[in-house]
């Protein structure tokens, strides 16, 4: 499997710490130069590919890597190209009118930052040029180039303090290293992609199915073959993402004439970004735990068209495509499902969200807010209603009748559940012969 460990480093001292920096900065100013110069070949073919891949990088590279290192030149202006590859492939997907999965027209690969207003610190290391030792005193040891060597009287590699534990600490072979400084939280952090054995992957204890409802407020509402349902309430987390979205519209709108961005403009993106991606990530981890231990061992998902089709409200589309991600959110749960041994599948769920349980009429129900009501008496949650009916549509299993639902919020940290929920304690049986203690790694993936 593929996985990543992602951790925060520090330098030993003080000149550690100025001669990273300077390594990190002379990244940004390779990555800007070669992409000045792509750029220029690109407008020059007006817009095609053209030359772009004629740009000087042999002489970028000499020039860089006195600084940098050779294989660290190497990779800055590799994963350059990758971006511009990444970049044709999208507008070709754009340009392709069968294709619906891209819908904004993409832009070029940006610059990071400027020498004025201060350069994005940022480099990639290939995966021979960088050690890691995890233990007591974990370390990563990275290429330095001669240059910075001399300047600062330095010997053999830089030597970086890692902050904590990694999650794939046992790997069969590492990848290339992502090494920046985050400005949010003033932390160098690191990101090391690991191959890890499939026997780290745990065997689900039973053939139990579940289907997920994906929403705007209610972020995922589940109902499993077992009789349980999960809602996972999501209105005060974009109510938040709103508010920052605002407060950048109002930052920007207070920009001087021809500028367009601003470092506070910049912090707050990664702000709002990081905050939607941590609790994804932990909605992920919370809601495939408890499904292990239901013993589920597939699990249906809504897809998006279908939900883009039924929804009325833009703002409900808004929510769906900017704040909760639906494409990174389906990614980020198979990632993680995979470490559980759970398999998942998109398919449709057209109105699931409109049909009514008891009757089976879709023309007649009415809802309001979270409640789905049909003149032949039915009244119910409706994303829950719409996880239940998506979940006999594909399944041929019987679903056993519905426990209370379990409700959750998310307080920055964890998704904990809520007071209304109303659900009694209950000691669980685990169904499996050998007690099973949750050893599937809890961090990022």
């Amino acid at each position: 499997m593929k996985r990543t460990n992602t951790f925060a480093v520090r330098p030993l001292s003080d000149t550690g710490e100025q001669l990273l920096r300077d390594l990190l900065d002379a990244s940004a100013a390779l990555w800007n130069e070669v992409t000045y110069q792509r750029l220029m070949r690109y407008n020059d073919a007006d817009g095609f590919e053209g030359d772009v891949w004629d740009a000087d990088t042999g002489s970028l590279e000499g020039q860089y890597k006195g600084a940098l290192g050779a294989s660290t030149a190497q990779q800055v202006l590799r994963k350059n190209s990758e971006a511009w590859r990444a970049f044709f492939r999208l507008k070709d997907q754009y340009h392709d009118e069968s294709n619906t999965s891209v819908t904004d027209h993409p832009e070029p690969p940006g610059f990071r930052g400027n020498e004025d207003d201060g350069r994005q610190l940022k480099t990639v290391i290939r995966n021979d040029a960088y050690t890691v030792a995890w233990g007591e005193r974990s370390r990563l040891e990275i290429l330095v180039g001669s240059e910075l060597k001399d300047r600062y009287d330095h010997t053999g590699r830089l030597r970086l303090e890692i902050a904590g534990d990694p999650n794939w600490p046992d790997y069969e072979k590492q990848g290339r290293l992502d090494l920046w400084y985050d400005e949010t939280d003033c932390t160098f952090r690191a990101s090391q992609p690991v191959t890890v054995s499939d026997d780290t992957r745990a065997t689900p204890l039973a053939d139990e199915t579940a289907a997920l409802d994906i929403g705007a407020n209610n972020l995922v509402a589940c109902t499993t073959t077992t009789g349980e349902q999960y809602l996972y309430e999501g209105r005060e987390l974009f109510q938040r993402f709103r508010d920052t979205t605002r407060e950048i519209a109002r930052l920007q709108s207070k920009l001087e004439e021809g500028r367009y961005n601003s470092e506070r403009i910049r912090r707050l993106y990664r702000k709002r970004t990081r905050r939607r991606d941590h609790a994804q990530e932990a909605l992920c981890r919370d809601l495939l735990k408890r499904l292990y231990a239901e013993g589920v061992d597939m699990v249906y998902i809504g897809g998006l068209t279908d939900v883009l089709d039924t929804h009325w409200s833009v703002e409900t589309n808004a929510k769906t495509h900017n704040f909760w991600a639906f494409k990174q959110f389906t990614e980020r749960l198979v990632c993680t499902a995979e470490e559980y041994g759970i398999s998942v599948e998109v398919r449709s769920e057209a109105w699931t969200s409109q049909e009514c349980p008891q009757c089976g009429t879709t023309d007649r129900t009415t809802r309001q807010q979270d409640t789905l009501t049909c003149p032949c008496g039915f009244e119910g949650h409706a994303d829950l209603t719409a996880s239940a009916t998506f979940l006999k549509r594909h399944t041929e299993q019987a679903v056993r009748p519905m426990a209370r639902p379990v409700r959750f919020e998310w307080d920055d940290h964890n998704w904990s559940e809520s007071p209304r929920s109303h659900r009694p304690k209950e000691q669980r049986t685990d169904p499996s012969t050998v007690h099973y203690d949750g050893n599937v790694a809890s961090g990022e993936s």
